[in-house]
Formats: C-alpha cells, structure tokens, sequence
C-alpha cells in the first residue's frame, strides 16, 4: 500500500497469480498485477489495476498463506478467512481505512483486494524528514484517535499499530491504518489436523510495539494504547522498540534521557507505556481525556484545594498523607505544580540532594 514498486516478483511467489503477471492476463479477468510491494510471514502483496473500471484505479491484492496440512483444514481456513473478511469489510466505512473492495478464494489460495493510499508511511517519513516535535506527536495522536476509536467500538483490536503500518496519504494528507491483526490470526490457528485451536493460540503483532498481555495471547483495547505510545517513542527519538532499556524489575520502557518533553505529555506516555494493561489507559477515550486536559491544568491547578481530609467523626482515619483523597484529575495537577515549583527554585535552594524525577 505505500509507494516502494522497485522490488521484482521472486520464486516465493510460486502461485496463480504470478503467472498472470509473468503473462500480462489479467488476474480474475479484471486486475493487471504490476509490482510486488512486499512480503512477509503471513503472505505477499501486489499493486494491480481493475481494468474494467474507468480509469483503472490502483489498488492492493494481498495473497495469504494459511497453514493448512489437509483439504478438511483448508475448507475450515476458508470459512474463517470469508469470516474475517466481512469483519473487515464492516470497517471499511472509514476514512482512515483502506476500504476492502475484493475478496476470494482460488486455487487454495486466499486473496484480500484493498484501496490503495499513496503515500508514505510513518517510518518512511521519520527516515526522510528526521524525528517530530512533541506538538507533531500530539498532533498525531489527535489525528491518530478517531480511527482507533471506530475499530473498538466495532469490538475489534488492532494489534500491529506501529509506523510501517500508519501511512499519511498523499493526496489529502490524511492518516491511514492499515493491515489488522485480527484478520490474519485465521492463517495460523488451523491445525494440521483439520481442528479449529481455540483463539489467539499463536502471537499475532510485532515485537517490542506489542505489550506484555498480547504476547501472552491475551490482547485487549489496551494494547492498542500500548502500540500508540511505542510509536509516539518512535516519531520523537527514532528509535526502535529493541533500543529502549527495561527496568529489570517492573518492565517499564527507560526512555526518559532519550528526549525532553513536557511534564504532562511525560506522564501521558508514561501511563500509555505501562507494563500491566489495568494500569495504562484502559480506553482509547481515556487517552483522548488525558490529552485534553493539559490546557486546562494551569487553571485546575490554581483552584485545587489539596487538604480534603474528612472530619475524624465519620471514623476515617486522620493519619492519611494529604494527597490520600484527591481526584485522579487533582493528583496530576498536583504533580505538576510541584514540578514546577522545583524546577523554578534556584540551584540549592529547598532541593534535596539528589535529581528531581518528572512526576508520575
């Protein structure tokens, strides 16, 4: 789906369809196959032309390779695959979705026909143009957002959010998602056998961009939040997930020295980065909430009242720290009021000895 057309068909696309590229035929009597773009564990993808539409518009065939060992796990692969199509056709009424125009079976082979973006991907643009400023990012995530939110609230996950899999559309420089994880999780659980495995028993993801929980089989909403916060990395340090440390202990992604941010937009990736999915933002609305906040802190700040403590009557205890019943809301802009304050004071003055740590 991005513009690299350079690469030539190889031997690993042995399949009906190379063989109308190699003929020049048209594929299904409609699609003139012209360039391989890519190829990867789960099967190969070509541009191609419709022929028989005006204009002969771009677009994708993507060419899966389920593993199925027998005609009777080939016929359960086939079921799930036009079951999983249709999931994917139902989201294809998004701008920010390719919008899934084909899909069949021929010759045990499975084939998705998708729009085609031209365009470059995230990746591609932070190799070209260099890493983005902390306002870009949050520029991305507010356009990054809506999309995620379409798909969950279709009770889908992503599962491979990641700048390879993020283009930004040429034409109207729109962001685009592109290639589902759960619509390739029908490739690997066929058994040879023929017996359909229960779901989600093989990683469906990229390592590093996936979170603990989806390597453990276990996505939800969450790890798509997740996969957002690695990419945000990304986009500022150009870096990968494999050159970020972890802490030995809790797990949590070191990225702190890498680049410096604001206080509030440290404590959002901070949150999104989270080793355990029922700490990070649950929602992809509480990831919006939380970036919409932040021009408002100066003002939640000022009025906050930070001793809340209830009368002793009511048989609470009064030994509490202070900070023991505020809001979420409160505690961040407590956090960063003393943030502040510190980083305000003199060399010296009123600071204990060691480094002060961004708040959490």
């Amino acid at each position: 789906m991005v513009n690299s057309l350079s690469q030539p068909l190889d031997r690993a696309a042995n399949s009906e369809i190379r063989h109308y590229y190699q003929s020049h035929r048209l594929f299904r009597d409609r699609y003139r196959v012209l360039k391989k773009l890519g190829q990867g564990g789960f099967g190969v993808t070509y541009l191609a032309q419709n022929a028989t539409l005006p204009g002969e518009p771009y677009c994708v065939i993507k060419q899966l390779c389920p593993k199925a060992g027998s005609e009777l796990s080939l016929e359960r692969a086939k079921v799930r695959f036009r079951r999983e199509a249709r999931a994917l056709a139902s989201l294809g009424s998004h701008s920010q979705i390719p919008q899934l125009l084909d899909y069949f079976t021929t010759g045990g082979e499975f084939y998705l026909v998708q729009e085609y973006v031209h365009g470059e991907t995230l990746a591609q643009e932070v190799r070209r143009a260099g890493r983005l400023t902390e306002a870009q990012v949050k520029y991305f995530l507010r356009e990054i957002i809506p999309v995620v939110r379409f798909i969950h609230r279709n009770r889908m996950i992503h599962r491979d959010i990641k700048p390879p899999n993020i283009i930004r559309s040429e034409r109207d420089r729109r962001l685009v998602l592109i290639d589902f994880g759960a619509v390739r999780e029908f490739l690997s659980d066929v058994d040879d056998n023929g017996s359909m495995q229960a779901p989600a028993t093989q990683f469906v993801g990229t390592p590093g961009f996936a979170p603990p929980e989806q390597l453990a089989l276990r996505p939800c909403y969450a790890s798509d939040v997740y996969a957002l916060g690695m990419t945000c990395l990304y986009l500022l340090t150009a870096r990968t997930p494999i050159e970020f440390d972890q802490d030995p202990h809790s797990g949590v992604i070191r990225w702190h020295h890498t680049v410096t941010v604001g206080p509030h937009m440290t404590m959002v990736l901070d949150r999104m980065l989270l080793p355990d999915s029922q700490d990070r933002y649950t929602t992809i609305d509480e990831l919006e909430r939380a970036l919409e906040l932040e021009p408002h802190l100066d003002v939640l700040a000022g009025c906050m009242n930070t001793r809340q403590h209830p009368p002793s009557e009511f048989g609470a205890p009064t030994d509490l720290p202070s900070d023991a019943y505020l809001t979420p809301i409160q505690r961040e802009a407590q956090a960063i009021r003393k943030w502040r304050t510190k980083r305000s004071q003199p060399q010296g003055q009123g600071r204990s000895a060691g480094p002060v740590s961004r708040p959490y």
